[in-house]
């Protein structure tokens, strides 16, 4: 197994680089990590950076496959120990030493990213899934792990949050995503609905029909969304106001879709400022929910990557969940204050972004 280096992870040039592309990129994340302990804080940061650069290196070359193959090579030296001259690759390669983070994860990953420049699309809803479990129920297993968390029942649960935040981007970004030539929605349901999916991607209009396939999707969402909270539960507490926050946050895009009569084409769901610090504060309350007496089994699109975490667990990381403690009154109101400014920040420089400018999606931005 790969020896972490003895040097904090937060005290490396690395991090601060891996710091600046998170500030950069993901809104929603960047936000919820501010509510996480440092130590995990730090290795999400890291986790973030290398997938943000995997992404970008896919999506603005052409040549995707060639790209999906140097990263599978980056990941060899990765985990040989001996990672590219990247700050995300050398930091990368820490992480992976100090948490025995399965590679299969990774690869999970990067396997979507190699979906997406194949120009896929997805005839079920369980095929999106597959989809989904590879670009974000990866991400949520590998924050799991970061957490000290490696229960089969907390990492499937860990899996339902990022393929529900994904159905949920994937909702939000129709019309965005039919603008530049891709469509996610599961072609049965459009074919259902009457929707030739080539035709519509010629002028993407909304209809009535469009609006229902839409409600669906994010009603698969909020259906993870409710199991996810047995998983929360199982978190060390100083970890779970982050969780939650992700959780409400992309929870509520569905609520504001909802209130546009879900149409996503012709404008952009966003959650207000005044309602995100709502979500945010009410993250830190609801930190005590009981992990339900039911366990629900992994999606069938995720049980590779619970199987992954579980069969495979070095004893010497195979430990038990710290209770931890809950974040003081004012610890939460100096991180509050901090986030205010932050989601006020970020919303200007959404709103002077020229239109067709998007950031591209990472699970969480």
């Amino acid at each position: 197994m790969l020896q972490p280096s003895p040097e904090p992870i937060g005290a490396t040039a690395d991090l601060c680089a891996c710091r600046k592309a998170l500030n950069a990129g993901s809104k929603s994340f960047a936000a919820a990590s501010r509510l996480l302990p440092t130590s995990v804080r730090d290795a999400a940061t890291i986790l973030y950076a290398f997938c943000r650069d995997a992404d970008d290196a896919v999506d603005l070359h052409e040549g995707g496959n060639a790209a999906v193959a140097q990263l599978r090579n980056r990941l060899d030296l990765i985990y040989a120990g001996t990672p590219r001259a990247l700050s995300s690759d050398r930091a990368l390669a820490d992480v992976v030493a100090r948490y025995a983070l399965p590679r299969t994860l990774l690869d999970a990953l990067i396997e979507g990213f190699e979906w997406d420049a194949q120009g896929r699309r997805y005839d079920s809803i369980e095929e999106l899934e597959a989809y989904a479990a590879r670009v974000a129920g990866s991400i949520g297993a590998m924050m799991a792990v970061l957490m000290g968390v490696r229960s089969p029942a907390a990492i499937a649960r860990a899996c339902d949050l990022g393929v529900a935040m994904q159905l949920t981007n994937i909702a939000r970004d129709v019309g965005e995503d039919a603008r530049a030539g891709r469509i996610y929605l599961p072609l049965e349901w459009l074919l259902e609905e009457g929707i030739d999916p080539d035709r519509w991607l010629v002028d993407p209009q909304v209809n009535d029909s469009l609006r229902m396939i839409i409600r669906n999707l994010l009603r698969r969402a909020d259906i993870l969304y409710a199991r996810v909270e047995s998983g929360v539960a199982q978190l060390p507490a100083e970890c779970q106001p982050g969780i939650n926050a992700a959780r409400f946050i992309y929870a509520d895009i569905g609520r504001v879709l909802q209130s546009m009569g879900y149409d996503s084409v012709s404008g952009r769901a966003v959650v207000s400022i005044q309602r995100k610090l709502w979500l945010l504060l009410k993250a830190y309350w609801q930190t005590a929910a009981s992990a339900s007496s039911v366990a629900s089994a992994p999606l069938a699109a995720t049980r590779y990557l619970v199987d992954a975490v579980t069969e495979s667990v070095p004893a010497a990381h195979a430990r038990p969940r710290s209770p931890g403690s809950a974040l003081s009154w004012w610890r939460m109101r100096s991180q509050a204050l901090w986030l205010i400014d932050l989601f006020e920040r970020m919303e200007r420089r959404e709103r002077a972004r020229p239109r067709g400018d998007a950031a591209k999606n990472f699970t969480a931005s």
